[in-house]
């Protein structure tokens, strides 16, 4: 296939952007696959703050970043995604990535949520430097998915286009719910003309 699946879509925007020693965030650690992935990116002069409410995922995170020698460059975060602005309130970031929905292996009751989703998104955006990205990978397969999947896209179109460029990209001939993906770059702003 030609064209990029989402996942590989969502690791090339980041490929493109990011260079060592920048700053960087993965909202939703899960399994370590992103928390890794960025922390190769960024290098051991960067740095990847993770988040996620589970200890299974924490773990997991931990378990991989040690077997690829990256955990140096990695602080995780036992916590919601909802408190990365107290928790990183004197950093710049260069990108955050999250992955909706549930842990991928573990228990299906518990699953990101619209609030706290929202919440998160909006302190990304505020830690993000210009010409950064947050990018929103959104698995809205099950009920809880759709109720965040229809807060993210709210939120997300109603950002400023001044401010921010918001792309969707997704597949719209498949079956099943399928995961899509919302980007959102941060333009710099243009100065107000004095009067």
């Amino acid at each position: 296939m030609n064209l990029k699946s989402i996942l590989p879509f969502s690791h090339d925007l980041l490929t493109r952007l990011l260079v060592p020693g920048d700053i960087v965030v993965d909202a939703t650690a899960g399994n370590g696959h992103d928390t890794a992935f960025l922390a190769e990116l960024v290098g051991i002069n960067g740095h990847v703050f993770s988040f996620d409410i589970q200890q299974q995922a924490i773990d997991a995170t931990t378990e991989l970043l040690k077997e690829k020698q990256l955990a140096d460059q990695v602080t995780l975060f036992c916590e919601s995604h909802a408190n990365m602005t107290s928790l990183l309130a004197d950093q710049s970031i260069k990108a955050a990535i999250f992955n909706l929905g549930y842990l991928p292996g573990g228990d299906k009751t518990i699953t990101t949520l619209a609030d706290t989703t929202i919440q998160a998104i909006e302190s990304a955006l505020s830690l993000l430097a210009v010409g950064g990205i947050v990018i929103l990978v959104i698995y809205h397969g099950h009920p809880e998915g759709q109720t965040e999947k229809s807060a993210v896209l709210h939120y997300a179109e109603s950002l400023a286009q001044e401010q921010f460029h918001v792309l969707e990209y997704r597949f719209i001939n498949q079956r099943n719910n399928p995961p899509f993906v919302i980007a959102i770059e941060k333009r710099k702003t243009k100065p107000v003309p004095a009067k």
